[in-house]
């Protein structure tokens, strides 16, 4: 993505390895993206961050590329390593702040990941997840971080906090209250909170919409949806703004339309598949899904990878379980 889903997350680099001679052939699309992005993965468990040739955990990534094996049904063995190298202490604070530091967003991601996975989110990496994110509750039902670099929590982490929130006994109704009064009046919903002018954003009102259906409020949901369709292109894709489609915005603005608006869906899904490399692109590199239609990028395919997944798999935030296939699978090539 363009932008950092949180602002912890970075987009890396990482050096591709060789796929296992066992690895199973899939036509599927969905799972032939799933299986290149575990083979990116350092040491089968994580992505890092390179800055300047020191490297930095990426928490933010590792846990899209859970959601995305749990979407796709594959890469499960990888998955579970994920979750585990998230379990350690020092990744976990890392990630979620300590001491005075408390992110709102890495707190909810974190969160729907354990879950995702079985965790317990009572007890994961030294942290009761849930207790920490409900203490980021403030009165207006904005869950804000707790930070002396400032609040930087938006309708993101919000609609991932609700979702989170959503399987553990239900989400607070003044924090579904407050993301649904967020919606701008052409009824998409913006990225940032309290700006000026309100602004709908793709990326948001995709995530927002799921939110908002799993906890309970289908006419704001809709309107969402209503808006997304007009800001798909000929194409299928979805950009940010006046930008031209890339995949992690159609990634998301796809998953959101599953279901709900099946023929724009289904454009979404084709765009997704035409930035996909096929079996004439190089083998190391069959099933990666480029940023966008100027070709693959080392740096953006596997956030790309990650999200575009999402679409092609049609599966929402809310109903995403682990348990598929433990194989990352290679594309079916002749």
């Amino acid at each position: 993505m363009r932008r950092l889903i949180f602002a912890v997350a970075m987009l890396c680099g990482i050096g591709l390895v060789a796929a296992p001679a066992a690895a199973a052939a899939t036509h599927n699309k969905a799972g032939a993206a799933a299986g290149w992005l575990a083979r990116q993965m350092a040491d089968g468990e994580r992505f890092e961050a390179d800055f300047g040739g020191q490297k930095f955990p990426d928490q933010g990534l590792t846990i899209d590329a859970i959601f995305a094996f749990a979407a796709a049904g594959v890469s499960d063995a990888n998955a579970g390593k994920a979750i585990a190298w998230l379990a350690k202490p020092e990744i976990t604070t890392g990630y979620v702040g300590s001491g005075t530091e408390a992110y709102a967003g890495a707190h909810a991601k974190l969160l729907l990941a354990a879950q995702v996975r079985g965790k317990n989110p009572a007890s994961f990496g030294g942290v009761d997840l849930k207790a920490s994110l409900l203490s980021l509750l403030t009165p207006s039902g904005r869950f804000s971080d707790r930070s002396e670099y400032g609040d930087y929590s938006n309708a993101l982490s919000q609609s991932l906090a609700l979702l989170a929130l959503d399987r553990t006994g239900g989400a607070p109704a003044p924090a579904v209250a407050f993301l649904a009064g967020t919606q701008c009046p052409d009824g998409g919903f913006p990225l940032n909170f309290g700006e000026a002018t309100c602004t709908s954003d793709v990326d948001a009102t995709a995530t927002v919409v799921q939110a908002l259906r799993a906890t309970g409020d289908p006419v704001n949901a809709g309107e969402g949806t209503a808006w997304l369709l007009t800001k798909q292109h000929a194409n299928g894709g979805f950009g940010f703004g006046t930008d031209a489609p890339n995949a992690n915005s159609t990634g998301l603005a796809a998953q959101a339309l599953a279901g709900h608006r099946p023929a724009a869906a289904v454009k979404a899904r084709e765009f997704l598949r035409s930035l996909q490399t096929g079996c004439a692109g190089a083998e190391t590199d069959r099933g990666a899904i480029a940023y966008d239609a100027t070709g693959l990028n080392p740096s953006t395919a596997p956030r790309a990878t990650a999200q575009a997944i999402l679409g092609l798999a049609r599966v929402p935030l809310s109903d995403l379980h682990g348990g598929g296939r433990p194989q990352a699978p290679v594309l079916a090539c002749p």
